[in-house]
């Protein structure tokens, strides 16, 4: 392997602040990746005092809240949680499309990490895969993602 400087973050969640941007649409799954991501934080030195939870109508929502976390500079990092599941018209595409647009530039915008928690499924089936059986707990993945990029943007 070659020698290089190598900048990487450690799961190492102690002192930081974190909010959590969770969707009421779909709550049933919602509230497993929510259950996933604290978990993950605390396991990993997070305390649950310094963890704030907002919970809004649904995923077209979360950039405008997401965004307005991160610019308070209140929070080390912020975790967007939902699930947008697939029916029968095209209100799917646009709902994942734009909070997906619009999470990622909240990000760009602030330069704080997001995690991005949204599941974006074709089926109920796939979204209880997702949020804790046999496809893991994605609440865990972003909650994981973010603890990851704030050890690394520290260092950047």
């Amino acid at each position: 392997m070659l020698n290089l400087k190598t900048i990487e973050g450690k799961f190492e969640a102690q002192g930081l602040t974190v909010a959590i941007v969770a969707s009421r649409f779909n709550d049933f799954i919602v509230d497993k990746l929510i259950g996933g991501a604290v978990d993950y934080l605390v396991r990993n030195g997070a305390a649950k005092e310094n963890m704030t939870l907002v919970r809004i109508p649904g995923a077209f929502e979360m950039p405008l809240v997401a965004k307005k976390l991160a610019a308070s500079g209140k929070y080390d990092t912020v975790i967007c949680l939902g699930a947008v599941i697939r029916g029968a018209t095209p209100h799917f595409d646009f709902v994942s499309s734009e909070a997906t647009k619009g999470i990622a530039q909240a990000m760009m915008d602030t330069g704080v990490p997001i995690g991005f928690g949204l599941l974006t499924t074709d089926n109920i089936e796939q979204a209880i895969e997702r949020a804790g059986s046999k496809a893991g707990n994605k609440g865990v993945d972003a909650a994981a993602a973010a603890l990851e990029m704030v050890r690394v943007m520290e260092q950047l």
